[in-house]
């Protein structure tokens, strides 16, 4: 026994270790009660239900609530990862979830399978084409035919629909942002699979969610890592986050080595970068995930999902992939969640929270991970980390400037238009256009608008600046 635990909490200790707090950091003593007149500036109450009485009180009556957990569920994105993990939970719980809604693309295979086993009442395809395709396919079906819708309008109707408790949110980018917006303005929870949702709309999602009464809860393995770690945390005790990463594609390579191969073999960095080492994800995360991207958006997404200041939040390069992520309290004390690598288990927790459902996922074994390591990000490898601490530093609509740009160049990357340091190169090129015209106080109307504009520099830097894309 003490052979797994001891070694465990050093392991905690070390990742808190591997990436040092700012300066400024000994003086942050959390969110809330006792708090530094440095990051009284930037704490808020996030998205998730953490930081305040009421959501300590709201937590422990919706755990000891009498009677069998159930909860019905719209799902968009219902064909791809997070949508299909989603349905393999409801699949195997289905005295606790029922489907309401899907939303889906254009996979009309997938989605003619998923409407006969789960019975949906309403279902959305990307267009009138493909809904003709859905249609065929489900001929000769004696089932109970949903309601068809299609478009932007079907994603909207889907997310608001019935009498469903809860949305998932597994659309990809910044065309999750409004079906979430319509899903909150018709009183439903937020399962967020969808990080973009807060990354760009993070200043006008926040009083959305207070207005309707609605809890966000985080359904990616780092946010979910840390939700989970705050569970009984009081107010005002949390003094600092700590995302973990992989590492990516790339995290074997130093610096040079990388700049050297993107010269001199790009298709090879190409290919390597869309190929995860422990996760299997959909190509534009995993791209995310090999410039390391997708942490930077998820310091954004934890800075508005949990209200801390970008001073109290930290990377740690971890390519085991074991210990999600943690949090340190104002006692110093580490708490983490671990476990194998499986996108269901922040699913589950984020569709069942607070409650425990019995799942028959592969239980960690101290003795079978041989080993843990932790390391701090290179910096030069990973400019993307310095990017986005300054967007969400900036604040208004910079970050959604920054998203926008990231899946723009993201997707020319993976086109073969631009090369992988030039991703970096265009992202700041359109951050820095972005400061002439940045707005703290956006509305929805506004971060959309900026969203469009950032996509549309991002390729004119691309196409016009030939010296980008050396």
């Amino acid at each position: 026994m003490w052979k797994c635990v001891i070694p465990a909490a050093v392991l905690l200790l070390q990742a808190a270790n591997a990436f040092s707090p700012s300066p400024a950091l000994p003086s942050i003593r959390g969110c809330g009660r006792s708090v530094s007149a440095l990051s009284n500036a930037r704490c808020m109450l996030g998205a998730a239900p953490f930081g305040s009485d009421e959501d300590m009180i709201e937590t422990v009556n919706r755990a000891t609530a009498k009677g069998d957990f159930k909860k019905k569920i719209n799902l968009l994105g219902s064909t791809g990862s997070i949508g299909t993990q989603t349905l393999d939970i409801v699949e195997y719980l289905p005295d606790n979830f029922e489907v309401v809604g899907l939303a889906a693309g254009t996979n009309v295979d997938l989605l003619s399978e998923q409407i006969k086993k789960f019975n949906p009442k309403i279902v959305s395809v990307k267009d009138d084409e493909t809904l003709a395709k859905l249609k065929d396919r489900m001929s000769g079906w004696d089932g109970k035919m949903p309601e068809f819708v299609c478009g932007a309008e079907g994603i909207n109707d889907v997310a608001a629909y019935g009498d469903a408790d809860t949305v998932v949110t597994g659309i990809v980018g910044c065309a999750g942002l409004l079906p979430t917006v319509k899903a909150i303005e018709a009183g439903k929870d937020i399962a967020l699979a969808n990080k973009e949702t807060l990354i760009s709309g993070g200043p006008a999602i926040l009083p959305l969610l207070r207005k309707h009464n609605v809890k966000m809860t985080p359904a990616d393995s780092e946010h979910s890592a840390i939700f989970q770690s705050l569970q009984g945390v009081p107010p005002g005790a949390l003094r600092r986050i700590i995302l973990t990463a992989s590492g990516g594609a790339f995290r074997d390579l130093d610096a040079a080595e990388l700049l050297r191969l993107c010269k001199e073999d790009p298709e090879f960095i190409r290919k390597k970068a869309t190929t995860h080492p422990n996760w299997d994800m959909g190509a534009k995360i995993t791209v995310d995930s090999a410039t390391l991207m997708n942490k930077g958006l998820e310091v954004i997404e934890a800075h508005y999902l949990f209200g801390a200041s970008y001073d109290q939040i930290d990377v740690v390069i971890h390519p085991q992939s074991i210990l999600h992520s943690a949090i340190e309290t104002v006692d110093s004390s580490v708490i983490g969640q671990l476990g194998w690598p499986d996108m269901r288990l922040p699913l589950v927790y984020a569709m069942s929270w607070p409650n425990r459902l019995d799942m028959p996922y592969e239980p960690l074994d101290f003795a079978k991970m041989s080993t843990m390591t932790f390391m701090k990000p290179d910096r030069v490898k990973y400019p993307s980390l310095d990017l986005s601490f300054s967007a969400g530093r900036t604040g208004g609509t910079m970050t959604a400037a920054l998203n926008a740009a990231n899946e723009q160049a993201n997707e020319m990357f993976r086109e073969g238009k631009i090369g992988f340091m030039d991703i970096f190169k265009v992202i700041e090129g359109t951050m820095e256009a972005h400061k002439q015209d940045l707005n703290m106080t956006p509305s929805l109307d506004d971060i959309v608008a900026v969203d469009g504009w950032a996509r549309k520099k991002t390729l004119e830097l691309a196409d016009a600046n030939k010296k980008i894309i050396a």
